[in-house]
């Protein structure tokens, strides 16, 4: 099977103004930064979570504290992707008790990997609230999982594959659209 990409949705531009915007909208919704940690489910979760960091860091002049989270054994399909998964690191930076946490993925698709990323959370404390910001909203939820703060909402057919590309793994950032072909 191989990825045969279609067509590029957000260049890098595009992508910066969103998580620009989201910082944005993070520090309003938040009213500020007070009791806010940023999460970043692995893996390109963890770079988007810091850029938008970032962003907040340039507006507000404070350093939020940042997070990845690893969500590989909370998976409800762990049994069928292999005997040796692909393990990254957890690295909550503080308790996350009465904390507002946002967490931050690349793209919500079937509201799976949320589930099992709010299980992850949980594990290291009680939140005060828990917000959801993904770059790509793509649509086709199979459970009752929802955005609070979206880069792009991009209808696909389930047979397309939203790949978002971050530099710290691609080489450059951008999200592109395309197909799995088989043979």
């Amino acid at each position: 099977m191989s990825f045969v990409e279609k067509t590029t949705i957000m260049n890098g531009s595009e992508v910066g103004r969103a998580l620009t915007r989201i910082a944005h909208e993070i520090i309003e919704a938040n009213k500020g930064t007070a009791n806010l940690v940023l999460l970043g489910v692995q893996r390109r979760g963890v770079p988007l979570a810091a850029l938008i960091g970032e962003a907040i860091r340039k507006v507000e002049g404070v350093e939020v504290p940042l997070g990845a989270i690893d969500i590989t054994f909370y998976r409800d399909d762990l049994s069928t992707i292999g005997p040796a998964p692909r393990i990254n690191e957890t690295t909550v930076p503080m308790d996350v008790t009465d904390k507002n946490v946002i967490l931050v993925d690349d793209v919500l698709y079937t509201g799976r990997t949320v589930r099992a990323a709010l299980d992850v959370i949980m594990d290291w404390g009680r939140p005060r609230a828990i917000r959801l910001a993904v770059l790509i909203d793509r649509g086709h939820r199979e459970l009752p999982i929802r955005p609070d703060f979206v880069g792009k909402n991009v209808p696909t057919s389930q047979k397309e594959i939203i790949k978002v590309k971050v530099k710290e793994y691609d080489d450059r950032q951008e999200v592109v659209v395309g197909e799995v072909l088989e043979g």
